[in-house]
């Protein structure tokens, strides 16, 4: 017998005053309302109800047991609809490892909508290029930058795929000059990012389809790349960043984009998450909202 279901039946019977109007307040019959109160004595052993065909009356015993239903059953709903508050509301701390480019150089494109849409998530931001173990490290999720990944035990969810473009500063090319061929890179200041798997030579595709190597050979490595992304802003040379991270600076003519007919690949952007048959609602949106962002860039 279903306690909880029995109780509600009972409960029904003694506000409603009566089996048919219980019956049609719980959307049931008179006869499996009748059903459900001798299933519920003949389980605890007692009457609850002195019934005649005209009316009724609680027994004693029936007294206590439906203040006991009353109480049992809204402990049962608070608690019921607690869960369903929580599961909505989109809340809590909220811990997300980025990449640098994401957490300082994308940072001001993303972070303030963000607060603005989910005032109620507190974010607690670790930027760092290197890779993380999010359930060991506690983190609720990641972001990373990334050739296609293969099999992994997290959940990954491509956000955007962005070209890996070449830029500079108005000032340094007013003083080099315009590449406008990637043989043209040889007599430049080629800025280069030592976390890159590209950091030797950069294999530069065309527009035509070729594909053109050529070493990174300036005054500067770097394993940042907020450092990459400072000097080419300082007009130290030539510097290769996604699409998505020199957008904004671009938009703006702080940097200028160099070889548009070129690119070093493109790379795509995750969302990292552990598998778990639900997924909390911060976790949620904040990966819908990452996913939404990119995609109207």
């Amino acid at each position: 017998m279903d306690q909880l279901l029995a109780m509600r039946v009972f409960c029904a019977i003694v506000e409603a005053q009566g089996f048919s109007a219980a019956a049609e307040r719980l959307d049931s019959t008179h006869s499996s309302v009748s059903r459900q109160l001798k299933r519920l004595e003949a389980e605890l052993g007692v009457q609850l109800l002195n019934r005649t065909t005209r009316r009724f009356s609680l027994t004693a015993a029936g007294q206590r047991y439906y203040e006991a239903c009353v109480d049992i059953l809204a402990r049962v709903d608070a608690a019921s609809q607690a869960m369903a508050n929580e599961h909505q509301r989109v809340a809590g701390t909220l811990r997300v490892s980025v990449p640098l480019a994401i957490g300082t150089l994308e940072l001001d494109d993303w972070l303030p909508a963000f607060q603005q849409r989910y005032p109620d998530i507190r974010l607690d931001l670790s930027c760092s290029d290197e890779m993380v173990d999010l359930v060991a490290e506690g983190f609720d999720v990641a972001l990373r930058i990334s050739r296609p990944l293969g099999d992994s035990s997290l959940m990954a969810k491509p956000l955007v795929e962005s070209s890996i473009v070449l830029v500079a500063s108005p000032a340094y090319l007013a003083r080099r000059g315009l590449p406008t061929t990637p043989q043209d890179l040889g007599q430049h200041e080629l800025i280069a990012f030592s976390g890159s798997q590209t950091a030797a030579d950069w294999s530069i595709e065309t527009a035509q389809g070729t594909t053109v190597s050529v070493p990174v050979g300036g005054r500067l490595t770097t394993d940042a790349i907020t450092a990459a992304y400072a000097a080419a802003l300082s007009g130290v040379g030539i510097a290769a960043f996604t699409w998505n991270t020199v957008r904004p600076a671009l938009a703006r003519g702080h940097l200028v984009h160099v070889l548009p007919g070129c690119t070093l690949g493109r790379r795509i952007y995750y969302a990292l998450y552990p598998h778990t048959r639900h997924v909390a609602p911060k976790v949620r949106a904040f990966v819908d909202y990452m996913s939404e962002h990119y995609r109207a860039r």
